[in-house]
């Protein structure tokens, strides 16, 4: 009898326990204003994209300025590969652009130099890639002249990135085609 009054009450507590959690959780519903709530689906994911609630996946394939991940990107890859004996300051893939902080080989020189990278397309081109190359000249009392250098280090930078990145392409085919169980046969060029 004493047992079954007890249970009784633990049931009961139990049950006014979590009703009260269930109410407690629920919190007020504030019903947005049909004024501020656009009706029609292009404006409303205008507006969850402008509050930083949208999400994209995929999307508009082709021109300027659209990338693919940068794991794919042959272009990228070869880029950091090739200049990874500099420190990076920037590397922007969304925005296309790779900037190294100034380098010299020497501790104590007085001259440095800074690469920029802008990536035009995502195709393994000449003109698809484009490399300036700054040199800093410091006196004794570190006021520094900066000039955009006009010689052939920016091209031997973009051809070994070139060079590189082709590899690189080729190397992901034959993974690909091995890992597709496909056979790829020599071309008869």
């Amino acid at each position: 009898m004493f047992s079954k009054k007890i249970s009784l009450i633990l049931k009961k507590n139990f049950l006014i326990l979590s009703i009260f959690f269930i109410l407690q959780s629920c919190g007020s519903w504030n019903p947005p204003d049909v004024k501020d709530s656009p009706i029609n689906d292009a404006d409303m994911r205008k507006r969850n994209i402008e509050e930083g609630r949208g999400i994209t996946f995929g999307g508009k394939k082709g021109g300027s300025g659209n990338f693919d991940f940068a794991t794919s990107n042959e272009m990228w890859r070869a880029t950091l590969q090739i200049l990874d004996f500099v420190p990076l300051s920037t590397a922007d893939y969304g925005g296309g652009i790779i900037i190294t902080d100034w380098y010299s080989d020497d501790l104590d020189s007085k001259e440095s130099i800074k690469i920029m990278v802008n990536f035009l397309s995502n195709e393994i081109r000449a003109d698809g890639i484009d490399i300036k190359v700054y040199k800093k000249i410091c006196n004794q009392n570190f006021k520094c002249n900066t000039q955009l250098i006009k010689s052939n280090i920016s091209n031997d930078i973009k051809l070994a990135v070139l060079k590189k990145a082709a590899q690189i392409k080729k190397q992901d085919g034959k993974k690909r085609a091995k890992d597709n169980n496909y056979t790829i046969v020599p071309s008869k060029e």
